[in-house]
């Protein structure tokens, strides 16, 4: 596949199925991803931690913690690190970027967006049509 084929998307969940700072595991073409709901936004990584294949959907959301100084601690990023439940390697649930080993280590992330159910309906489809009402949202993932 060429790395500008246009990314396809696919619904993976309703809005409200996974609770604020939770996460589901879901199958997209037969790959296990980890998807995140933290603050309202929703973020999609590989669900196999790159170090040793740890299921990150059932990792630990925490923050990041910065340091100046000796003794002086700064807490930021509340929930975007997800710690692997084997052995705690740490990754950006953003840019699935590893903390652990920053130059060689990163889990797939994919393009999350929501979109409403009346929006997904019109879809870019041609067939015979039937009047629909759809009122929840969706969570979709893209990818290449």
């Amino acid at each position: 596949m060429s790395a500008t084929a246009t990314p396809t998307r696919h619904v993976v969940a309703k809005v409200g199925d996974i609770p604020q700072n939770g996460s589901k595991l879901v199958k997209v073409k037969g790959r296990p991803i980890a998807l995140f709901h933290v603050d309202g936004e929703y973020f999609a990584i590989s669900n196999t931690c790159p170090h040793e294949g740890g299921s990150l959907c059932h990792g630990k959301l925490v923050g990041l913690i910065r340091s100046k100084e000796p003794g002086v601690y700064e807490r930021t990023r509340p929930f975007e690190m997800l710690q692997c439940p084997w052995h705690g390697w740490e990754f950006d649930i953003r840019t699935g970027q590893s903390y652990c080993d920053p130059e060689s280590i990163k889990a797939r992330s994919y393009a999350v967006t929501v979109k409403d159910g009346a929006e997904l309906a019109e879809g870019p489809f041609v067939a015979e049509t039937f009047p629909v009402s759809v009122e929840d949202q969706y969570v979709l993932i893209e990818m290449k």
